[in-house]
């Protein structure tokens, strides 16, 4: 499946001007950003992938454009997919990928991730 390369770019800058660095891989369908060797951010096709705190999980799901992330028919606590008119302007873009970044420091790193070695901040 394709990403949203207008998305992905987006993503990009907003991490440019946060000034951290953000490793991308192709996976899970799509496009991920990983922080420190930890999946933060994610481009599919018309949706963005964030990885949040699960503590904050549910009270997400009551925002706008917001939905569990399911791939196995399981929903995966502490993901969620974000509909591209909820993160269709710059604040609500922000609004999303400072609330990964926030959880990032203190997410789990999955084994390949550890492996392969960690992304530095700038």
């Amino acid at each position: 499946m394709a990403y949203d390369p207008e998305l992905a770019a987006r993503v990009r800058q907003w991490f440019c001007r946060q000034a951290i660095t953000a490793e991308e891989k192709r996976m899970m369908g799509g496009l991920c950003f990983l922080v420190d060797g930890k999946m933060c951010l994610g481009v599919e096709s018309e949706r963005l992938m964030v990885r949040l705190d699960p503590a904050v999980y549910e009270a997400a799901l009551q925002r706008p454009g917001c939905r569990p992330m399911d791939f196995t028919g399981r929903p995966m606590k502490g993901f969620v997919w974000v509909t591209r008119e909820a993160v269709g302007t710059d604040p609500g873009l922000h609004e999303w990928a400072a609330l990964a970044l926030e959880f990032n420091p203190r997410a789990k790193s999955s084994k390949s991730a550890k492996a392969a070695g960690k992304t530095k901040r700038p």
